[in-house]
């Protein structure tokens, strides 16, 4: 994963799940994956 795609999950996942980047900087990138597929399907199929 690039830098700057990384920088922009954290970001979305911060602001929906109301998570602070600094915990969300410690994880790995799989996780950081996963927890963005998940909040990003909930958050489409909620609009």
């Amino acid at each position: 994963m690039k830098r700057i795609e990384r920088k922009n999950m954290v970001s979305f996942i911060s602001k929906v799940k109301g998570m602070e980047e600094k915990y969300l900087s410690t994880m790995t990138d799989e996780d950081i994956e996963h927890i963005y597929e998940q909040t990003y399907l909930k958050h489409e199929t909620t609009e």
